[in-house]
């Protein structure tokens, strides 16, 4: 049994690792074409006088900040564990998420402010050099976003790479959209009205990123696991009287854990009890991290 169990275990790990080369080439390129073009566009939002493209210039820094920070986190998390952490480096995408979250507030705010400011001061704008520079963005961020997109649901620094570029491709959008008006109605407040808009985005994607990040921080229940139904489950496993102490929490976000106190009925078989509900917890719930202890009268 113990044989076959470490050889399941060994394909698994192979596996992973492919899945971890896979997601590590998609960030590094998404984070060379990000990082490439916030140069331009910020460069471009200066040179131009346009607010927006500035705007989206930021995002796009918040984003390769976002990327680059996963980047280091992916690598860091399959660096093998030092003895005293136990968990090796799992946890450091999470706390890159949070950093970054709170990047991207600082960012979004300061768009804001500009832009009340420009509402009452309204700047020129090289409104066809902007749209140029702005169809550049979107391009970049379409390509970006469709490398992502294939893999976005396997793992949380993919998915918030993923959302990043989406809100760059609304951002680029945007600026595209402001440089249009400006350049065939000679709107100005266009500019501002639509830096709200992309300062809006910014904010939006930051706070769904601080909620993941302070969910697994704060050792909160995974969003997915609903821990009544793992309880009344548990207590139908044959010998199993009762169920204390039941913990379930998350290292980082693809990987939850279990803890429990198991009381076994008098008379009941403990070793089978206790495969039985390691069975049912990884079959029900795919929960395969589970430290179960036995009391037994």
């Amino acid at each position: 049994m113990s044989h076959s169990h470490s050889h399941h275990n060994h394909d698994h790990h192979h596996h992973h690792d492919g899945r971890h080369k896979v997601h590590f080439d998609i960030l590094k390129w998404v984070f060379g074409l990000t990082l490439a073009y916030l140069v331009v566009e910020i460069a471009g939002g200066l040179w131009t006088g346009s607010l927006a493209l500035l705007a989206d210039g930021f995002h796009m820094f918040a984003d390769a900040t976002g990327i680059g920070l996963s980047l280091l986190a992916t690598w860091l998390s399959h660096r093998p564990a030092p003895l005293w952490r136990t968990f090796g480096y799992q946890r450091a995408e999470i706390m890159a998420a949070f950093f970054n979250g709170l990047i991207l507030v600082a960012m979004g705010l300061f768009i804001l402010l500009e832009s009340f400011d420009r509402f009452s001061h309204p700047a020129r704008v090289e409104a066809d050099l902007m749209t140029l520079i702005a169809g550049g963005g979107l391009l970049v961020n379409a390509v970006a976003a469709w490398l992502l997109h294939k893999e976005h649901h396997a793992n949380l620094n993919i998915k918030g790479a993923y959302l990043h570029v989406l809100g760059d491709l609304l951002g680029s959008v945007g600026a595209m959209a402001a440089g249009g008006l400006i350049l065939f109605f000679g709107w100005n407040w266009a500019d501002p009205a639509i830096s709200v808009l992309i300062a809006f985005l910014v904010m939006f994607s930051a706070v769904s990123l601080l909620k993941d990040a302070l969910n697994v921080l704060l050792e909160g229940c995974p969003a997915h696991v609903d821990i009544d139904q793992i309880h009344q489950e548990m207590l139908q496993c044959e010998g199993v009287q009762a169920v204390h102490h039941l913990h379930v929490w998350n290292i980082n976000l693809q990987r939850a854990l279990l803890t429990a106190h198991l009381e076994v009925k008098p008379g009941a078989y403990t070793g089978e009890t206790l495969t039985d509900v390691q069975n049912m917890l990884k079959e029900r719930f795919g929960l395969s991290h589970v430290t179960l202890q036995l009391e037994v009268d």
